[in-house]
């Protein structure tokens, strides 16, 4: 059945089943479900700081590569946009989440029997090790122009992306399952289930919100209609929905954006596919209110204020290196969640669970947003005398 071929079915099914385990094992066989899951807990967590050079410095050498004015003003727009996105989640975090009936004291839980032997995995190096080596490394490759380790960089981010596809989303459903299966067998994932399934429905609002903010802001400064834009983005939002992945909805995106009256046709060619990989802002949106949920129900208490504008900021940058498939920005910030918010493997299962479940919804603003960049992009071409290009194919 093409449904459990997806990864969100994957996952919602593995969830089901590792809550009904988990209601039934015996303490025996608990012994073998925790020490599976520490197992793959160890495995994700040794690729953390892979995942983070191959995303990051790679997407740093092609910006910097081919930087010119509209790329550099498609950067600071793409990056503005993920960045109060995620603040306005921040503060929609401290404000809602208190109220929410999220319970936190364990009393009355079992506890989880301990790992029968420890296979451990250590990093190669550490998160934000790993994060201010790409960066370094990114713009070094920039400022001298070296090729050869610049198609190193390139060469590496197949070989991760690879390891993410062959190695990390396959074992993923069963570290879901055995991380829900202890949470139900602890007792503790009948209380908190209810308040996740309200969470994906106040994220979506927020969705919405920003889509708004976004369009307001562009027709505001192109002295153009976003809804003249917005109204031709019905296919490539169900796309976006149905595939879960920017770049696959990218065809699509295109057409839809050439339809509108108000897009300069240069810029819907340029700026259309560079969004579609750098603009994520319903995903940094989902994750900065996700993780403080889980930050709550798992350990107690909200991130600090200082802990969360600093991810914040460094997730805008990790969203423009994300990649454009399935679950990408969650991915590539793996090193965040862990390294600035300190979640142990248990909050990292969480959130990668319940990330996946709505990720076709935060896709679905991240493409329909790219409509509002563009038109804004539009607005500073004709503010500044950039004159328009003829687009391959025109007449």
């Amino acid at each position: 059945m093409k449904f459990f071929k997806s990864l969100p079915a994957r996952l919602l099914l593995a969830i089901v089943i590792g809550i009904l385990a988990g209601l039934v094992l015996p303490r025996g066989v608990m012994v073998v479900v925790v020490t599976a899951k520490y197992i793959m807990g160890q495995i994700i967590m040794f690729c953390v700081p892979l995942i983070i050079i191959g995303f990051i410095a790679p997407s740093i050498t092609k910006l910097g590569g081919s930087a010119t004015r509209m790329l550099s003003v498609a950067v600071i727009l793409a990056y503005a946009s993920s960045i109060l996105a995620a603040f306005m989640s921040m503060g929609a975090g401290y404000g809602i989440i208190p109220h929410l009936n999220i319970i936190t004291d364990p009393e009355g839980l079992r506890e989880l029997p301990a790992v029968a032997f420890q296979l451990d995995i250590p990093q190669i190096m550490p998160v934000m090790s790993a994060l201010v080596f790409s960066m370094l490394t990114g713009l070094a490759v920039v400022w001298t122009h070296s090729r050869v380790i610049f198609n190193i960089l390139q060469e590496f981010q197949d070989i991760v992306l690879e390891i993410v596809k062959k190695i990390l989303i396959p074992i993923l459903p069963f570290f879901i399952a055995t991380t829900f299966c202890g949470l139900a067998w602890e007792g503790s994932i009948t209380r908190q289930l209810p308040i996740f399934l309200a969470v994906i429905l106040i994220v979506m609002v927020g969705h919405y919100i920003w889509l708004a903010v976004l369009y307001g802001s562009a027709t505001v400064y192109s002295g153009r209609s976003g809804l003249e834009v917005l109204s031709h983005y019905g296919p490539a939002y169900l796309t976006a929905v149905g595939t879960m992945s920017s770049a696959a909805t990218l065809g699509v995106a295109l057409e839809c954006a050439r339809k509108s009256k108000n897009l300069r046709r240069d810029l819907v060619d340029f700026g259309i596919p560079l969004f579609a990989n750098i603009h994520l802002c319903g995903s940094v949106l989902t994750e900065v209110f996700f993780v403080m949920t889980i930050s709550k129900v798992l350990y107690g208490k909200l991130p600090s204020l200082s802990s969360m504008i600093l991810f914040c900021l460094l997730l805008g940058i990790f969203a423009i290196g994300a990649p454009g498939v399935p679950g990408g920005t969650v991915m590539a910030s793996l090193g965040l969640i862990t390294g600035v918010l300190g979640f142990d493997s248990d909050g990292t299962a969480l959130m990668l669970a319940i990330f996946a479940l709505q990720d076709s919804f935060g896709t679905a603003c991240n493409v329909t947003g790219d409509g509002a960049l563009t038109l804004i992009l539009t607005g500073y071409a004709e503010k500044h005398g950039i004159r328009e290009e003829q687009a391959a194919g025109d007449n």
